[in-house]
């Protein structure tokens, strides 16, 4: 945790900026897998974390933006659940650590929210995810799960936002501890892999060294030779001799705040011609991002280019002719880079995206609804403090070549039939994490291998 000071100025100003009414939190609970003491790994909503710090199950707080008054409720363990988990801390110490002196139970938590509601004060509470906490709130609230988010606080949603998008200088560094161990994993697994050995191999390797780091991984390994399934979490096959292999994974620290990062690497020692050729595009994409990160820009701006950038490179290599600027209005470049430029990084690996990518990631400006363009998860103007993610891509997709090709999409701009020899090559990307400053961007993190002499460097090594 940090500062209890910290936890206080944040709910504070919180508090502040709603200014009127009930402010809700509801912190996860234990989420069985198969059967109620069979549970998945815990993990608490990182919204109650930025403000409490609390990772402990079942808890819930309560916020008076009047009188200033903060609850916490939870229950303390009994001795049945000691001798199965341990000696814990009470509710009363774990609400001192952040700065919380007054607690109650969680059957108290009904009792107090009927009272508010029969005084006709607006309660504020922020959209559910979890489905045992849409039940919490119908048993709380009395609104049914199927409404819940009609009848969530935009002004609560909003206020979180205003402070959890910029990252201070304490968040930072957790961060960079997160990236570091990131990179780490990248570096693993470039040194590790080899022909004839498993996708699952590499996945287990990554998930054993960001448990040893003391954390965790902040998502679900992607780590396969078919890099053109943008989320492909299957790790069934062995990797062969001629092919790519896309690792995209990233570490936890035990504070919650998360890594993300992307690398390609041939299975064998070097890429093939075809391979390079194909790399360096996308990483002429990544290049060309990263140069234009600064204040005021609106990421937006900087998805484009690197659009442009990839058919410029692609039509170099035959697969695409014509005006570049009109190809990507019309969203040609969604053939090979179907999918955002990057997102926003923190206390999720997509920060924030449980309270509404538009109010997150396009202060609430319309999303594109064309096919690439859709999946852009930031689009707004950047501000110093913004964490966010660099990931450009190429992917050689079967079915949507296919499906383009059989409707006559686009004929004027792909060379179909170099696309149609290009099925089994599979897709690449690099993603690198940045702070946004108040001149330009840093890069958060060490740096892993990411050109073509430095990564067959790597993997000769």
């Amino acid at each position: 945790m940090f500062s209890k000071e910290t936890y206080i100025s944040r709910r504070n100003k919180l508090k502040k900026d709603i200014g009127k009414g009930i402010l809700l939190f509801m912190g996860n609970n234990e989420s069985p897998m198969n059967y109620a003491d069979n549970t998945y790994h815990f993990r608490q909503d990182s919204s109650f974390l930025y403000f409490f710090g609390l990772k402990h199950p079942g808890l819930a707080a309560v916020l008076d933006c009047e009188s200033g008054e903060e609850i916490l409720y939870g229950d303390n363990f009994t001795i049945d659940d000691i001798v199965w988990m341990g000696k814990q801390s009470t509710i009363a110490e774990r609400a001192n650590t952040c700065g919380v002196f007054k607690t109650a139970s969680s059957s108290q938590l009904f009792a107090d929210l009927q009272n508010i509601k029969s005084s006709g004060r607006k309660i504020h509470y922020l959209p559910p995810y979890r489905p045992e906490n849409k039940i919490r709130i119908f048993e709380l609230l009395g609104i049914v799960p199927s409404k819940q988010h009609e009848f969530s606080s935009l002004d609560f949603v909003k206020a979180v936002i205003a402070q959890r998008n910029y990252k201070s200088a304490e968040e930072i560094v957790e961060i960079e501890k997160a990236v570091n161990v990131t990179a780490d994993m990248h570096l693993a697994a470039m040194k590790m892999l080899r022909p004839g050995m498993r996708e699952a191999e590499i996945a287990a390797e990554m998930e054993r060294i960001a448990l040893a780091s003391g954390g965790n991984i902040s998502f679900p390994v992607i780590a396969t030779i078919n890099g053109q399934t943008l989320h492909n979490h299957f790790h069934g096959n062995i990797a062969k001799s001629g092919q790519l292999f896309l690792l995209d994974c990233g570490a936890e620290t035990e504070m919650g705040y998360a890594g993300d990062m992307s690398s390609t690497f041939p299975v064998d020692k070097k890429f093939t011609t075809r391979q390079k050729e194909i790399y360096q595009v996308s990483l002429d994409a990544h290049e060309t991002a990263i140069n234009m990160l600064k204040p005021g820009i609106p990421f937006k701006e900087v998805y484009f280019e690197s659009c442009r950038t990839i058919l410029r490179g692609m039509g170099e290599l035959g697969f695409f002719k014509g005006d570049v600027d009109e190809a990507v209005a019309e969203g040609v470049h969604a053939m090979f880079f179907p999918c955002g430029l990057g997102h926003m990084m923190g206390l999720d690996v997509h920060d924030m995206e449980d309270l509404g990518e538009q109010y997150v990631g396009y202060d609430n400006e319309p999303k594109s609804t064309q096919f690439g363009i859709k999946s852009l998860r930031l689009a707004r103007k950047l501000e110093p403090g913004f964490v966010l993610t660099i990931e450009p891509g190429i992917y050689f997709i079967p079915d949507l070549i296919d499906k383009w090709r059989s409707e006559n999409k686009f004929t004027n701009f792909l060379n179909y039939d170099k696309l149609e020899a290009y099925k089994d090559f599979g897709g690449c990307r690099n993603e690198e994490d940045f702070l946004i400053t108040e001149n330009g961007a840093r890069l958060l993190g060490k740096p892993i291998p990411k050109t073509i002499e430095d990564v067959e460097a790597m993997r000769k090594g």
